[in-house]
């Protein structure tokens, strides 16, 4: 499959309100390329960990921000492109101020093969919580005592656990899994979710993506990281539209322990009605990718579902929480 590259120039302030538009169009990956980021990764301890920096990424400090996002070259692809131009469009005329820089963006055509290096530049080892650390496969790590070590390769499918929602979510997932629980992951993308619930001590974690490509990367991640097949399940489809899908994934059975959804504000909100179905009594709920403005209101819909707010976080403009089932 061969991919279109969307490239949008924008400021460092405008990364979240992008980023989000770029996700809520249910574009499945992209690259930030901000060179106050990497500036400021060079000034920190992390920094050691790195053998070389390319010097392309060091070029032009003053250079504007750039989001990479990437479509497939197919009918679906141009529907979300479509879908994040009317919005770009709407964000640029709001821009009264400026804020968000030049917003301008072009299309180029990308191959497959160069699409999956694309991460390459931008993707190193890094730590999340008190035990993860996620490590991208062509990279290595020195393993300490007590460490978890997640290897992924996002391939063409959102999930590397850099973006705030994904890391929001490892953190609170470390604290509140269980040895033993049965984990479903509503939107797995790479399948970093699933993988960490399992190497953190689930029994078994069933995923569902109406991405195709997503839940052929979940696959090879989960095998990546030495995951048995008995352990885990895939789905492709919409839960919200296809009872038998729903069916397959136990949304009447109540038997899962906990749901992991890191996706978006509306989808979370299709989903709610649904939640409670899959979940045993006192069953958890972890949501993510939740913008500030629609914070208040997710958080009111699912308790009105059945469920009571145990914890939140919070990072830039986005908020996760985890609920536990009430009724």
């Amino acid at each position: 499959m061969d991919w279109i590259e969307v490239r949008i120039e924008t400021s460092s302030q405008g990364v979240e309100p992008i980023t989000g538009l770029v996700l809520m169009a249910g574009i499945p990956g992209l690259v930030v390329d901000d060179p106050k980021d990497l500036q400021n990764y060079l000034e920190s301890p992390q920094a050691a960990r790195w053998d070389y920096v390319e010097d392309s990424l060091l070029a032009n400090p003053d250079r504007p921000v750039v989001i990479r996002a990437y479509v497939a070259d197919n009918e679906q692809g141009r529907r979300q492109w479509e879908s994040l131009s009317n919005d770009l469009a709407a964000l640029q005329a709001g821009d009264q101020e400026g804020l968000y820089g030049d917003l301008s963006w072009s299309l180029a055509n990308v191959k497959e093969e160069d699409w999956a290096n694309n991460w390459k530049a931008y993707f190193k080892p890094f730590a999340v919580g008190e035990r993860l650390v996620i490590k991208p496969t062509w990279e290595s790590w020195e393993q300490e005592e007590g460490q978890v070590i997640l290897e992924i390769d996002p391939g063409s499918s959102f999930g590397t656990g850099q973006h705030h929602t994904t890391r929001l979510c490892l953190e609170l997932l470390e604290k509140h899994i269980d040895p033993g629980m049965k984990v479903l992951d509503l939107g797995c993308g790479s399948g970093i979710l699933m993988i960490a619930a399992l190497l953190l001590g689930a029994d078994r974690a069933v995923g569902a993506d109406v991405e195709e490509n997503a839940v052929r990367t979940a696959r090879e991640n989960l095998e990546q990281n030495g995951i048995s097949s008995d352990k885990y399940a895939l789905h492709c489809g919409d839960l919200t539209a296809d009872e038998e899908l729903l069916e397959r994934l136990g949304g009447k059975a109540g038997g899962a322990d906990m749901i992991t959804a890191n996706i978006v504000a509306d989808v979370i909100l299709a989903m709610t009605p649904y939640f409670s179905g899959f979940l045993r009594p006192e069953g958890r709920l972890l949501v993510s990718g939740i913008i500030d403005e629609r914070r208040q209101e997710v958080q009111d819909r699912v308790g009105q579902a059945g469920f009571a707010l145990l914890e939140s976080g919070q990072s830039g403009e986005w908020n996760a929480f985890v609920f536990e089932k009430i009724k």
